[in-house]
C-alpha cells in the first residue's frame, strides 16, 4: 500500500482530460494554476490555505497512546441527494444523525470522497477515503475519516455509484441510500486516530475535530476507477505539515 498506484487506463484518462471542476468554478481546484498549492492565493479567505499551521490532511504517526473510547456515533437517518460539486461526489444526509464528542453534538451534514486518500497512515497511501462532516449548532466541524483498500467490490459503494452517469455537475438528484448502507461505511472495529486541523479544500478552516478509522474497508479497482472517471484527475490535496500535533490513539 506504501505505494498505491492508480491503473494504467486511469492514468490514460488523467493525461487527456480537461478539468471537469473549471465548469464548475475558476477559483480552486486539483490541477495546475487551480491546485492545492495556489489555494492561498485565489482569494482573501483562502489565507489559512497557505499561513494556516494545523492544515489537513496529514501524514498520521501517533504521537500518544491514548486508549480512546468508541466514537459516540448515533446515525438514524438516511440519504437525502448525491451531488456531483465539481471536486467530488457528496452525498447529503437528512437531519437527525449525529456524532457526539466531549459532551457536544455534531449533525452529520454529507460525506464525500477523495481518489486516492488525502490523509496516509504511518506513510501508506489508500486507493479511496471517505470524509463524513458534521456540524454543531454554533458551527464547530468534526469530520470521521474512513480509508478503503484494494479488493472485493464494495457493495454500499456499488449502490451509491449507481448514481454517477446520472450527476450533472453542480445538481442534486435523489439518493436511495438507506440507514443501514450509511452505517455499513464505517468500519466494524471501533480504533481510530484523533486529532486537531483543517478543511482539507477551501477556505481551509482550521479547528476541525478529526477521527480516522484505523482498519480500512474493501473497494474494487473497478469502483475506484469509476469514481476516478467521473474527474479525470486526482482530487486529493497533498499531506500538510504535523507542526508538532499531538496525534492521539
Amino acid at each position: 500500500m506504501r505505494k498505491f498506484m492508480v491503473s494504467a487506463v486511469v492514468y490514460a484518462l488523467f493525461a487527456t482530460s480537461v478539468v471537469a471542476s473549471e465548469a464548475h468554478t475558476t477559483h480552486w481546484g486539483y490541477l495546475g494554476e487551480s491546485s492545492p498549492v495556489h489555494w492561498g492565493e485565489f482569494d482573501a479567505k483562502f489565507a489559512t490555505c497557505k499561513d494556516g499551521k494545523m492544515q489537513s490532511p496529514i501524514n498520521i504517526i501517533p504521537t500518544k497512546d491514548e486508549n480512546l473510547a468508541p466514537l459516540d456515533i448515533n446515525y438514524t437517518s438516511k440519504a437525502k441527494s448525491i451531488i456531483n460539486n465539481g471536486h467530488s461526489i457528496q452525498v447529503n444526509i437528512e437531519d437527525g444523525s449525529t456524532l457526539k464528542v466531549d459532551g457536544k453534538v455534531y449533525k452529520l451534514k454529507q460525506f464525500h470522497f477523495h481518489v486516492p486518500s488525502e490523509n496516509n497512515i504511518k506513510g501508506d497511501v489508500f486507493p479511496l477515503e471517505a470524509h463524513f462532516v458534521h456540524v454543531s449548532d454554533d458551527g464547530k466541524i468534526a469530520v470521521i475519516g474512513v480509508m478503503f483498500k484494494e479488493g472485493e467490490e464494495n457493495p454500499t459503494l456499488k449502490k451509491i455509484w449507481a448514481n454517477l452517469d446520472k450527476l450533472k455537475v453542480g445538481e442534486a438528484i435523489e439518493c436511495k441510500a438507506d440507514i443501514a448502507d450509511i452505517k455499513s461505511l464505517l468500519p466494524q472495529k471501533s480504533q481510530y486516530y484523533s486529532f486537531k486541523g483543517s478543511l482539507t479544500t477551501p477556505p481551509c478552516t482550521e479547528g476541525v475535530n478529526w477521527f480516522v478509522y484505523k482498519d480500512p474497508l474493501s473497494v474494487s479497482k473497478e469502483q475506484v476507477n469509476s469514481f476516478f472517471s467521473q474527474f479525470g484527475f486526482p482530487n486529493n490535496r497533498p499531506v500538510q505539515p504535523v507542526n508538532g500535533r499531538e496525534i492521539l490513539e
